[in-house]
């Protein structure tokens, strides 16, 4: 892929100097927002500028991406009580955040919608407005707005209700109250829907400035006004102390219980809401100059992870890292790479988020997404190698944890050359791999359209625009997911929306949207409950196994794997017996063995992997009762004690999700700010 110069330092050191030039009002010598905005050159300095704030690691680098995400239903950061309180990304992770944790801070998406209203107010005002650069100038004014929007959505998404400002203010120094989040996005959403206006689709150009994935482009900024609007309708934790107006005003979710003047509901026009992320997905999805398309699932993994422009232009907008730069994504995130191997001594796709054979189990075993999207094979120095292999050597091996397993959209098998060569090169050091994050993909727009056509004119009523109904759009992703197997895509259970979502975790596994996703459903408890109970009794062993849409009786899932050797050190991912126990015992000559699920656990074990499965995510609850799940397994009274010696449960509130402000805003705004839910 082409990377645009987003991260040369002289653009980088350009655009902070005008930015401290602009926000000083009190030197005369310097720079001015005027000045700037009469070139088109420096224009598109401050623009590009703005673009290398979401690179930093408290914004894409690595915080929204790999950190702050978890947990939901299907990705965690750890599983490990002793993390539960402390002021760290594993507590956030499970719901205990706190003001003193500096892992949770907002500086830097701030300092984007700060920098970006300077750019909004010098671009409108700038004289090139009226000349033949207007159409650049335009199109940077739909860029900057696209930007803000979205760093004023993230802002709202992981704190709750926060300051918000149309004009522009040094944070540091002004004191801004919170407003309600309700109000931000309905400003949002009016930036967004100007900002299409200006925009050109993927692959035009503008003057001399191409539209690629690594900018905001006009079927992003649609699919960003789609995706705000199903969150301005959707589902979240309300302060009714804060903004008491809310309690009349907002419709109470009934299945969230109240406490301290805490309850989730949403805002009684949310309909509207879908009827805007309709229309939004319905323009692009019926325009003939829509770019956008399906890419095979693989595939586009694969040029993500090559650094390559995705020919179908599935992914709207990815956030471009520079390779050996920056970026995390195949190093936090991902299939893992051990250390000590021939690919260099910094192992990779280790840390920050993994999966379990809970999300594995949950897949049809038809579905491509399931091996492209999760693993448990690694490559290391040392496992379960073919009987061919050296004492010492490398190659893959497989773990039987059920609660450890890897992101495979991103793995190294997959990387640029140029990466792995800086990895074996660096030592113990972490390489930026610059390997884009992916915002928005195509999918999503099919998805949004069909849950919000569904909630709003019912599965199969066709929306003129898009001339489509919400079910054909949603099997459009099918149809990808099973394009060997057609006979799959309409076989689903349950009404439309409880298949989307289930779709939605199946297609978008490890990109960052499911607890979102989740939250705005009103279904993140639930979810995250249902999870813990299935994987208790997976390991358990001895009771029927409900996971999404699939039931799995007692006794049905294995209790020991058997696995072959393909080329070389690479294990056949075919020839695993997941779903079935083989009448006759392979050729141990041929076929390697592992225990699984119960079996792997041992009586010993499952007091252990209970206590950490069920004391994850307890935060996001006032109290927690598992009763129910213990008189359903073996050492009931030891999983007990185990838990006793846990916080389990916040003692405030019910669906805590958003996240503390640090304590150091709260001193700078000189009491204009308060933490909600407790904190």
């Amino acid at each position: 892929m082409k990377k645009t110069a987003y991260y040369l330092i002289a653009l980088v050191v350009l655009l902070t100097s005008c930015y401290d030039n602009f926000l000083d009002t009190k030197s005369p010598s310097q720079q001015s927002t005027e000045n700037v905005f009469k070139s088109t050159f420096f224009t598109e300095a401050a623009v590009e500028g703005l673009y290398s704030i979401l690179v930093e690691s408290t914004v894409y680098g690595q915080k929204i991406t790999t950190n702050w995400p978890t947990n939901s239903d299907i990705e965690f950061a750890v599983l490990n009580p002793v993390n539960l309180t402390a002021a760290n990304d594993g507590s956030t992770s499970n719901y205990f955040s706190s003001k003193n944790s500096s892992t949770t801070k907002w500086d830097n998406i701030y300092r984007l919608v700060e920098m970006s209203t300077t750019a909004i107010e010098g671009i409108r005002q700038s004289p090139l407005m009226s000349t033949k650069d207007s159409t650049l100038m335009k199109a940077y004014l739909g860029e900057v707005l696209t930007l803000r929007s979205l760093g004023y959505f993230e802002l709202v998404k992981l704190w709750g209700d926060v300051p918000f400002r149309k004009s522009t203010a040094n944070i540091t120094n002004v004191f801004e109250p919170k407003s309600d989040r309700d109000t931000v996005y309905k400003y949002i959403i009016k930036d967004l829907l100007e900002a299409q206006d200006y925009l050109p689709w993927m692959g035009k150009s503008v003057s001399s400035v191409s539209y690629t994935a690594e900018r905001v482009t006009k079927g992003f900024a649609k699919g960003l006004t789609a995706r705000v609007a199903l969150f301005a309708g959707g589902w979240s934790l309300r302060d009714a102390n804060l903004f008491p107006y809310q309690n009349e005003s907002l419709i109470h979710n009934p299945d969230v219980k109240e406490m301290n003047g805490y309850f989730v509901g949403r805002v009684k026009n949310y309909k509207d809401y879908y009827a805007i992320a309709a229309q939004q997905c319905a323009d692009m999805i019926g325009n003939k100059d829509n770019p956008h398309s399906l890419d095979d699932y693989e595939n586009l993994w694969k040029t993500v992870n090559k650094l390559q422009q995705n020919t179908a232009n599935e992914n709207l907008f990815e956030v471009a890292f520079g390779l050996g730069q920056n970026g995390d994504i195949g190093s936090l995130i991902g299939m893992t790479l051990g250390d000590g191997t021939s690919y260099g001594a910094r192992g990779l796709g280790g840390g920050n988020v993994k999966t379990s054979a809970y999300y594995f189990y949950s897949f049809d075993s038809l579905d491509v997404r399931r091996d492209v999207t999760l693993t448990n094979i690694s490559y290391t120095v040392s496992g379960y190698y073919p009987p061919t292999a050296a004492a010492g050597s490398e190659g893959e091996t497989m773990s039987n944890d059920p609660t450890s397993w890897g992101f495979a959209k991103w793995r190294f098998t997959w990387m640029s050359p140029a990466y792995l060569a800086l990895v074996k090169a660096s030592a113990t050091s972490r390489v930026g791999s610059g390997i884009n994050w992916v915002v928005m993909r195509y999918s999503d727009i099919l998805l949004m359209f069909a849950e919000a056509q569904n909630e709003l004119n019912g599965p199969d009523a066709v929306n003129a625009t898009a001339q489509m109904s919400a079910r054909t759009a949603f099997e459009k992703v099918r149809a990808r997911a099973f394009k060997s197997h057609p006979e799959k895509v309409t076989a689903y259970l349950g009404d439309l929306f409880d298949a989307i979502v289930n779709e939605r975790a199946w297609e978008f596994g490890g990109e960052a949207l499911r607890k979102y996703d989740l939250v705005r459903w009103g279904l993140l408890s639930k979810k995250i409950e249902d999870q813990k109970e299935a994987l208790c009794l997976m390991v358990n062993g001895n009771r029927d196994v409900k996971i999404f849409d699939k039931s799995y009786p007692a006794g049905s899932l294995p209790t020991t794997l058997y696995y072959k050797y393909g080329t070389g050190t690479s294990i056949d991912r075919n020839s695993i017996n997941w779903y079935n126990t083989p009448i006759a015992i392979p050729d141990a000559k041929v076929y390697k063995s592992l225990s699984w699920l119960s079996a792997a656990v041992g009586t010993k074990g499952i007091v252990s992997k209970a206590v950490n499965i069920l004391t994850a995510s307890t935060g996001l609850n006032a109290s927690y009762d598992y009763s129910q799940i213990l008189q359903k397994m073996d050492s009931t009274n030891s999983i007990q004690n185990g838990l006793n010696l846990y916080k389990l449960g916040n003692g405030v509130c019910n669906y805590r999700h958003p996240f503390a402000i640090y304590y150091t805003e709260l001193q700078n705004s000189n009491g204009a700010l308060v933490n909600s839910y407790g904190f």
